[in-house]
């Protein structure tokens, strides 16, 4: 791991260098390493500065992201939870009412021969009515399930790549940013 104070020794020692190497030149290298230094010195005031107002506030947002991506798992096995429990519910009647229908049917088995033609009918008309809605309810309950699920999934993937990205960022790659962004702006002024 660069750190400043490694950035800054090294940048004094290939000053050093740059100042041995230019006496064959003729340049006036006195000159040439105060100008070094100085800009050295901005450099790492301004770094210094830009990592002293920034840290605080980053490292507040990142907790912040933290909790919120922790609070939106819990809230999404919550109703993951709720729609297993619906499904379940949903299949349990499901069998209720082929119970109900084997029931409706040995009542009118037993009922006189014209009765039993009519509630044989009824009772067939009424199971399927039942069953029909039964499995029209349970499937679009499971749909809606199923699209929330989905959606919450997505979503928490990408939360987790977004932070999985902010993670790896490292050092280097930050100063480089900052390096960039400060050279955009000075190029714009």
């Amino acid at each position: 791991m660069v750190t400043p104070a490694t950035t800054v020794g090294l940048m004094l020692v290939l000053a050093g260098v740059a100042c041995a190497s230019s006496d064959a030149h003729g340049a006036d290298s006195g000159a040439l390493l105060k100008d070094f230094l100085y800009r050295c010195l901005n450099f790492a005031v301004i770094f210094g500065a830009l990592f002293y107002v920034l840290a605080k506030p980053l490292r507040k947002g990142l907790g912040e992201r933290r909790a919120k991506l922790i609070e939106n798992l819990e809230q999404a096995n919550k109703a993951r939870e709720l729609a297993e429990a619906k499904v379940a519910e949903y299949e349990r009647k499901l069998g209720d009412s082929d119970r109900e229908i084997a029931e409706l049917l040995a009542q009118a088995k037993e009922a006189n021969s014209l009765e039993r033609a009519n509630a044989l009918a009824e009772a067939q008309a009424v199971a399927d009515t039942v069953r029909k809605e039964a499995r029209q309810c349970a499937d679009r309950e499971i749909e809606r399930a199923r699209r929330e699920l989905r959606a919450e999934t997505a979503q928490m993937a990408v939360r987790m790549a977004e932070e999985r990205l902010r993670r790896q960022i490292t050092n280097e790659d930050h100063a480089r940013l900052v390096t960039e962004n400060l050279q955009q702006m000075e190029s714009q002024s």
